[in-house]
């Protein structure tokens, strides 16, 4: 729980680097909120807008987490936009943020890897 706490509190940074593990564990926790929310809002409530507003809530914080987590392999954050090229794009944009990070220092920062440890 802690790494979608952290990422929150990064709020809008989208400077420095993310680990691979700080945005999966933040996208896991995310789409199972929104799931629970989901189910709450139209098993439940019936109302229809408590999720979307949820998403619109972490859309910052995601958005900032997935540009670290591209600069951490070295990438710019604007690969994020690959993710709007139909079929193709978001499967690119997958292995660009499964991929394993660059364990030297680049342009974005140090490695965050060797700073938790």
């Amino acid at each position: 729980m802690h790494w979608y706490l952290d990422v929150l509190k990064k709020y809008a940074v989208f400077s420095g680097r993310a680990r691979r593990q700080e945005y999966w564990m933040f996208t896991l926790i995310n789409v199972i909120v929104y799931a629970v929310l989901m189910g709450i809002d139209l098993g439940v409530l019936n109302l229809g807008f408590i999720a979307p507003l949820y998403s619109l809530l972490v859309l910052l914080p995601a958005l900032g987490v997935t540009i670290r987590r591209l600069h951490d392999t070295g990438r710019s954050g604007w690969f994020v936009l690959l993710g709007l090229i139909p079929l193709v794009g978001p499967i690119i944009l997958l292995v660009f943020l499964a991929g394993e990070g660059k364990a030297e220092d680049n342009q974005y920062g140090s490695n965050p890897k060797l700073a938790t440890v």
